[in-house]
């Protein structure tokens, strides 16, 4: 207990100086982002449709949404429809998936789910907060809401370490029931997480540090949710120059910057082990079976390009789209390339998107 308490009040005392640190450097910086404006002021979070409950092998209930296609075609020699279905990352939410969302709307059958523990979905045991868990809540997905016709799986950062953990557990899914995948700022192994806490716990610590002291503070979440909300000026400016590589508007930065506040620290703690643990290059190729898009933003802090390109390397006939300049979240910030490569996938896997 008092390794605990000591931990949370080097926190403490580190916001505490942090918070004042904001009325200079800190504070300069969240001016810098506020004067950029809001940009195209997209309407994050207004895209819904009825959502279901797909309850997962754990009894863990999973939101689920579904985009239905406005006029659908007729399928290709009498096969079912094709079904995209999105998986999300750490500490996000399956709106963070807008812009794709809005690009396939009404075109293709899109599937968007939050991962357990996110979101509306349920909270997950702590044994079970795990990238191998993920991988089988994926397949609880699918089963439920595309158990006919070809699905193409997209996951970014999390999310693509929840297609490779599937495709781990069941290869021969690839090439018979999914046609395609695309793995966007991720990888297979090989992370060191520290930085991933940066934009939700403020850096008062150094990485081994965190590894250390982070299930410590997982049982005194509650104080360190409170240090977050003290931090907030830090966090948001942490957020932008871990999440982004350009200076995207100001908009962009809040969406992102609320979707890491609004998750527990609790949950972010169950999670992390399982990042630095992750090994599984071995398991993706694969994905070589079917057309598969590996996008990445050359300056990516999180999951460097290198990542992606070892991805790349490992997985035979594999795309690779390096988008210059972007960060980790380069599906809000090149939303435009990456719905293009994401429409290229479609077409490589002989199931092109609808009108639009």
């Amino acid at each position: 207990m008092s390794v605990r308490r000591n931990l949370i009040g080097v926190a403490a005392g580190a916001v505490g100086l942090a918070a004042a640190g904001a009325t200079v450097g800190v504070a300069r910086q969240r001016r810098a982002i506020t004067r950029r404006g809001p940009g195209d002021a997209p309407a994050f979070r207004s895209l819904r449709s009825d959502p279901i409950t797909v309850v997962a092998d754990d009894g863990v209930p999973l939101h689920v949404e579904i985009d239905e296609v406005d006029q659908p075609r007729r399928p290709r020699r009498g096969k079912p429809a094709l079904t995209m279905i999105f998986c999300h990352g750490y500490a996000l939410e399956l709106d963070c998936w807008h812009f794709q969302r809005e690009h396939y709307r009404g075109r293709v059958r899109t599937v968007f789910y939050d991962q357990r523990s996110h979101g509306r979905s349920g909270r997950s045991p702590m044994e079970h907060a795990t990238i191998e868990q993920l991988g089988t809540d994926l397949l609880t997905v699918m089963d439920e809401v595309a158990p006919e016709g070809p699905v193409v799986l997209v996951g970014h950062s999390m999310g693509g370490m929840t297609i490779v953990a599937l495709a781990e557990q069941h290869p021969e899914l690839f090439g018979d029931r999914i046609a395609g995948a695309a793995l966007i700022s991720t990888t297979a192994g090989g992370l060191d997480p520290s930085r991933i806490l940066l934009p939700m716990v403020p850096s008062w610590a150094g990485g081994r540090t965190i590894h250390r002291g982070v299930a410590m503070l997982a049982r005194g979440h509650r104080a360190v949710d409170g240090l977050r909300r003290i931090g907030k000026d830090v966090a948001l400016v942490a957020t932008d120059q871990l999440a982004f590589g350009d200076s995207v508007p100001a908009s962009y930065v809040d969406f992102v910057d609320s979707m890491l506040a609004a998750t527990p620290f609790e949950v972010v703690a169950e999670f992390f082990p399982g990042f630095r643990s992750l090994d599984k290059f071995d398991a993706v190729g694969v994905l070589s079976k079917v057309p598969t898009a590996v996008i990445c933003g050359t300056v990516d802090k999180l999951t460097s390009i290198g990542h992606s390109r070892k991805l790349h390397a490992r997985i035979g006939g594999s795309t690779l789209l390096e988008c210059h300049g972007a960060g980790h979240m380069v599906i809000l910030e090149r939303y435009d390339e990456v719905n293009g490569e994401l429409d290229r996938l479609l077409e490589a896997a002989g199931l092109g998107a609808g009108p639009r």
